[in-house]
């Protein structure tokens, strides 16, 4: 039987708990700092505890759930993957995405563009929504992560960047699983990671990816967080959404985007609709007039990607040319839109790439 995660524990919880190992209170903010802001991932760190209290801790908790099995690299150094197993023999894959650095971008594009140390971090194991050109939904769904196990990967690379005098600037939850599938713990792990007396990133430094589950995303613009949504839409029509994304079956779009307009009403913050480019399915111009006449008037940006392959998907990515073409029917309708590059597609880090890949 596996032990608890010490990162599932509130300071609530390990302030009753040290009570009971006869600790003071401030030994809770004692391990809470070594976790969240000293990025301290076994007992022996915590040198500021007494060495009963460490060695309690490691008897009782698990540390760190998270164990590199392997760790990518690509061509052009800027894109990094892990895969890591967790205490139950699951695995996860999270992805490093570095911006902005002097060796990759020239002094014009470096002065537009801060250095950026982006994450794209899992929420669960598999998923359960199916999407046709997506590796991890051709998994299948194996189970959510705790929000323990969500923070941990953050608190991972966080420490590596430490090393090197750098921090984590933005998280993008858009790796594997859908997170409002696992909504309780993908928001406690933000939680986690923005509490000021640990990490204290700001909730700005977030976004979260839906396939677009409708009652989430309302649920989610109730609680007025200042937190990024992102929207995988593909398609401009139900019936051609459909055949990539399952779940288009139980929420149309006529349901999706009340919610969508739901959430800006309620946030005043604009949404990212992502498009993933595929040859001749949904790069068309009749495409790209749908879905301006859907979004029009919305306070929402598109995000374009040419498709990255899969192996359980025939369809190909667009090209260049088709992907400008798309992109600027919607510039003509006053719809902002940025076509993006596709990263780290030599090591399968790219959008919809991800898998619990063991070698």
């Amino acid at each position: 039987m596996t032990k608890p995660l010490l990162y599932d524990q509130t300071p609530e919880d390990l302030a009753a708990l040290l009570k009971t190992w006869g600790q003071p209170a401030y030994r809770a903010r004692q391990i809470w700092q070594g976790l969240y802001r000293n990025f301290w991932q076994s007992a022996e760190e915590f040198s500021a505890l007494p060495l009963a209290v460490r060695q309690k801790l490691a008897e009782h908790f698990t540390i760190q759930p998270l164990t590199p099995v392997t760790t990518l690299q690509s061509s052009d150094g800027q894109t990094v993957k892990t895969l890591f197993r967790l205490p139950d023999g699951e695995h996860i894959e999270t992805v490093l995405m570095k911006y902005g650095d002097p060796a990759a971008e020239d002094a014009s594009s470096q002065r537009r563009r801060k250095k950026r140390r982006t994450l794209c971090i899992s929420t669960q194991v598999g998923c359960a929504m199916g999407c046709t050109f997506c590796a991890t939904g051709q998994m299948g769904f194996h189970r959510h992560l705790t929000h323990g196990e969500i923070a941990a990967q953050v608190l991972y690379f966080a420490r590596q960047l430490a090393e090197n005098a750098e921090h984590v600037t933005n998280v993008v939850v858009m790796g594997m699983g859908e997170p409002l599938h696992n909504y309780e713990n993908t928001l406690a792990a933000i939680d986690l990671l923005n509490d000021p007396q640990g990490m204290a990133l700001g909730a700005r430094r977030f976004t979260i990816s839906t396939v677009g589950l409708a009652p989430a995303i309302r649920r989610f613009a109730d609680e007025k967080r200042q937190i990024g949504l992102a929207v995988s839409l593909h398609a401009a029509d139900d019936a051609l959404r459909a055949t990539m994304l399952p779940v288009a079956r139980r929420y149309p779009l006529d349901e999706l985007m009340a919610a969508v307009r739901y959430y800006i009403a309620q946030t005043h913050r604009r949404v990212t609709f992502e498009w993933a480019l595929v040859m001749g399915i949904n790069d068309t111009p009749a495409q790209a007039h749908q879905l301006a006449g859907l979004l029009k008037g919305m306070l929402a940006h598109v995000n374009l990607i040419p498709l990255n392959p899969t192996e359980g998907f025939e369809g190909q990515g667009t090209s260049p040319e088709r992907a400008r073409a798309f992109a600027a029917i919607l510039e003509a309708a006053h719809i902002p839109v940025t076509v993006r590059l596709r990263r780290g597609i030599d090591i399968q880090a790219g959008c919809g790439q991800l898998a619990s890949r063991t070698p």
